[in-house]
């Protein structure tokens, strides 16, 4: 099934067979913001160089994605932009700034679960986001290391607790996967796949300094503090986006 968005302000880019949507930081935010008080279930997730590769070695997941309202991450997907429609997105919505983005902006008290990561940081990260965002409540609803056992009660908890924002945390293609397979709208409004988010904000695992952030080299720190985890997923990996990039262009297949 395919997401259709009936909003003027959301259009949509073909990258490596992903849509996503093309969006300004304001426009997204008041996207989602809607989704929520109208109780719209819709299912948010993110594309990087590496979320694009993943879904063009697992089809599966590329069609997972296409019933996503998919967020451009990255410089990669702004290089993308620029090759395959001539300019880049309106704005980097990685998860890591945006999800704190759109609870400041919320007024009205919402209920957000997290879900993922250990228990540990899930905890941390519940507390630092009640301090980014003191008016709404934050629920750990469990870690990400249950078992398939354990997942009944995990989606009875959810089912129980309903909240508006659910952050799902397990790592790419699973927490996707995750949020396809067993989401509903009587589980949550707005699930949303975010990655690493959880482990940042626990402050176990350190950010860019605001200037390589600036640059758009946050993938190269990364990179720099985890060599033996990363190096696979960007020294081959940007490349291989880059060059399946070019493909497309020269196929002259952008959608």
């Amino acid at each position: 099934m395919s997401l259709t968005i009936s909003n003027p302000a959301a259009t949509f880019r073909r990258i490596l067979g992903i849509r996503v949507a093309s969006l300004g930081r304001e426009e997204a935010v008041s996207l989602l913001s809607g989704f929520i008080r109208e109780k719209t279930f819709t299912k948010v997730g993110f594309l990087n160089a590496h979320n694009a590769n993943v879904a063009c070695s697992n089809k599966e997941f590329a069609v997972a994605l296409d019933d996503f309202l998919v967020l451009a991450d990255g410089i990669g997907v702004d290089i993308a932009a620029r090759w395959l429609y001539g300019a880049p997105f309106p704005a980097n919505l990685n998860g890591t700034d945006f999800v704190p983005a759109l609870l400041l902006a919320a007024d009205k008290p919402l209920t957000v679960g997290l879900l993922g990561a250990t228990r540990e940081n899930a905890e941390r990260a519940a507390q630092r986001l009640g301090e980014i965002a003191p008016q709404h409540r934050f629920v750990v609803v469990h870690d990400g290391f249950f078992t398939a056992q354990e997942e009944p009660a995990v989606i009875a908890s959810l089912a129980a607790l309903r909240p508006d924002i659910l952050l799902v945390a397990m790592g790419v293609p699973r927490q996707e996967f995750w949020i396809a397979r067993n989401l509903g709208p009587e589980h949550c409004t707005l699930p949303i796949a975010v990655g690493a988010l959880l482990d940042f904000l626990s402050g176990s695992v350190p950010r860019a300094p605001e200037w390589m952030r600036r640059l758009r080299l946050e993938w190269l720190f990364r990179l720099v503090i985890e060599p033996g985890r990363l190096w696979r997923r960007y020294i081959v990996g940007n490349p291989l986006f880059l060059l399946r990039v070019l493909r497309q262009k020269l196929a002259g297949d952008r959608y």
